[in-house]
């Protein structure tokens, strides 16, 4: 037979490690760092910053993607990917910048993905 007192003593035990494994998750997710990142150009050639509170981990070399957009909400599993770069020092900020594209008109948008220390950000979409 179970010894009742050892079977609630072992459940308690894996509940309060759940608990805490949950709250570690939490509390990483909650604790990256905001990014932003912003778009600018025309004729082809886009460039733009990339802002962090933490600027070391999450603006310096942080890969920029710049997307042409298809529809009419920004969607970067079927948008157009037209070009990429890494945020670099440029005085105080962080600038990218693709060159020229090639494309000219339409709507476009930059985008940089998560890190484990930062969160992703999307740009707004510009039209040319």
């Amino acid at each position: 037979m179970f010894n009742s007192t050892k079977v609630r003593t072992a459940i308690t035990a894996l509940a309060v490690s759940v608990t805490a494994f949950a709250g570690v998750a939490g509390a990483q997710a909650a604790g990256k760092s905001d990014t932003k990142v912003s778009i600018k150009g025309d004729n082809g050639d886009y460039y733009g910053y990339v802002k962090s509170s933490d600027a070391d981990n999450c603006a310096n070399g942080r890969l920029v993607k710049v997307f042409k957009q298809k529809g009419s909400d920004q969607d970067p599993k079927h948008d157009l990917k037209i070009g990429t770069d890494t945020a670099q020092p440029n005085g105080t900020k962080y600038m990218w910048a693709i060159g020229n594209s090639g494309y000219k008109h339409g709507k476009f948008y930059a985008k940089v993905g998560k890190t484990d220390m930062c969160k992703g950000a999307t740009s707004k979409t510009i039209e040319r």
